[in-house]
């Protein structure tokens, strides 16, 4: 019995006159050709895959369409046809993609980790404790949890500044002074309270944060009211034509937006935000299912590899360079891990999870700052939330001033390295300023990176430069810095 793809082809051809036939076969064999130079044929022994009539492959069984082949495939057909690149090579390395590539490189991260685990157990055994981190007493840290939850008072007291600001029963000044009050005393309080309690380490880091985090949205509430209440005063003496911007922020002071606003994660105010529709309980439950898990991971990084590093250094600026040199080289893989760790809990799931809770719209918490070129351009994508902060009510409120872009920028790089400070160095209950420093040294690295950047026109060597500052160098020395002080502060080391 003839088998069914030469009979398949043998109906064809008897169905076909020759002129039809040759010219069908010139036609595919001109296509196969023209379609072999852009790379998307299949190699020569593969006979099952041919090129169709309309240029796309079509699976046949062997000899259904042999007779192309042998047009088609012949030794004298030129296998070069053009000037092409090595994949590899500096020309063509970036115009393709290397997904294989990355997958292998987290392959090989995953098992040299996983070695390096296994070998650390064995050798040390299980070392994750309470410690530093969760003392005794941080279950008695209680001035300090009361503290926190009697923050929304200040929430409350610009509340009432702006509605009698909006009746006008009190002037401008006085409105401008009253918030200036509130703000201060939103975050000198709990600095007194810490430094009164003899608390946690990292208790206090977390009520710092809190306070932090009220006091910029207070800031926020209390200049986005005023402009909006200068916008509307403007509308009504008609030295100002109707906008969109005045119909979409009408002033009105709501009790419920202002609420909103206090666990809505952005720093931004406005009467209102872009909404979703639902909330989607399936996918909150599995981001808080990859928060528990990354948690614990960066508690094991902590517990198993940062703390004895660190216990067994001495003060990176005192003794032998080459060995603080060393323990700082050792301990920034860790705290690399800790610190995208973190990352991702707090800015992609916890902020991602209260969004989808509040049904918040806007969810750009973060840009791609791991692919930027500059330090300023890291600092612009890193923490979205406090950058647009940053725009809005303080980088261009001092252009607006007359102030120039270099000095409203060293302004911006000053309020952050204040505000870092705070957060470290009063649960430290030490004030050397090394948080500070570190923020304020980010100003010549803009300026080296920039013009690294315009000289070698070379994204990588920024981008280089900011990992190795921020992973190799600047997070250890900062972290061994802190330690040693508060550990020489309690006696605990010489």
């Amino acid at each position: 019995m003839p088998h069914s793809g030469a009979a398949a082809v043998e109906t064809t051809t008897s169905n076909l006159s020759n002129s039809d036939l040759n010219f069908s076969i010139r036609r595919r064999a001109s296509r196969a050709e023209a379609d072999s130079e852009n790379d998307d044929v299949s190699p020569v022994g593969d006979s099952n895959n041919i090129v169709n009539g309309g240029g796309d492959r079509k699976t046949v069984k062997d000899g259904g369409d042999g007779v192309a082949f042998k047009y088609v495939y012949r030794p004298s057909a030129p296998a070069h046809r053009r000037v092409k690149e090595s994949p590899l090579s500096s020309d063509a390395i970036f115009k393709q993609s290397h997904a294989g590539l990355f997958n292998l490189c987290i392959v090989i991260l995953v098992a040299v980790n996983s070695r390096l685990i296994i070998e650390n157990l064995m050798k040390y055994g299980w070392l994750i404790r309470a410690g530093f981190w969760f003392s005794s007493r941080s279950l008695r840290d209680w001035p300090l949890l009361l503290c926190c939850l009697s923050l929304p008072v200040f929430p409350l007291a610009a509340y009432v500044v702006e509605k009698l600001a909006k009746w006008k029963h009190i002037s401008e000044p006085v409105v401008v002074f009253l918030h200036f009050i509130i703000t201060t005393t939103s975050v000198l309080y709990p600095v007194f309270v810490i430094l009164r309690c003899d608390s946690a380490v990292l208790s206090g880091v977390t009520l710092m944060l809190f306070s932090c985090v009220v006091w910029l949205k207070l800031v926020s509430y209390a200049h986005t009211s005023h402009d909006m209440r200068s916008l509307a005063q403007s509308f009504e003496k008609g030295d100002a034509s109707p906008s969109s911007l005045i119909e979409e922020n009408n002033y009105d002071v709501n009790l419920k937006s202002l609420a909103y606003f206090m666990v809505a994660p952005t720093l931004c105010y406005q009467p209102s935000y872009p909404r979703t529709e639902r909330v989607r309980k399936g996918w909150v439950a599995r981001q808080l299912l990859k928060l528990i898990i990354f948690t614990g991971f960066m508690g094991f990084i902590i517990e198993q590899y940062i703390n004895p590093i660190v216990r067994n250094s001495q003060h990176p600026l005192k003794g032998n360079l080459l060995y603080a040199v060393e323990r700082i080289l050792k301990l920034s893989v860790p705290n690399l891990y800790v610190w995208l760790c973190m990352f991702y809990c707090f800015f992609h799931l916890w902020l991602n999870i209260l969004a989808e809770l509040l049904r918040f719209g806007d969810r750009e918490f973060y840009k791609d700052w791991w692919n930027a070129q500059t330090v300023e351009e890291y600092w612009r994508m890193w923490n979205m939330p406090v950058h647009k902060w940053m725009v809005r009510h303080l980088y261009f409120p001092c252009l607006r001033n007359g102030i120039p872009k270099g000095v409203a920028i060293l302004i911006a790089f000053f309020v952050s390295a204040i505000f870092h400070e705070l957060c470290i160095a009063v649960p430290c209950h030490i004030f050397k300023l090394w948080a500070f420093i570190g923020i304020m040294l980010q100003v010549p690295l803009v300026l080296i990176t920039n013009y690294l950047l315009k000289k070698f026109q070379n994204s990588m060597v920024g981008n280089m430069i900011f990992w190795f500052i921020f992973s190799i160098l600047g997070q250890p020395m900062c972290l061994l810095l802190y330690y040693h002080d508060v550990m020489n502060r309690k006696g605990r080391i010489d």
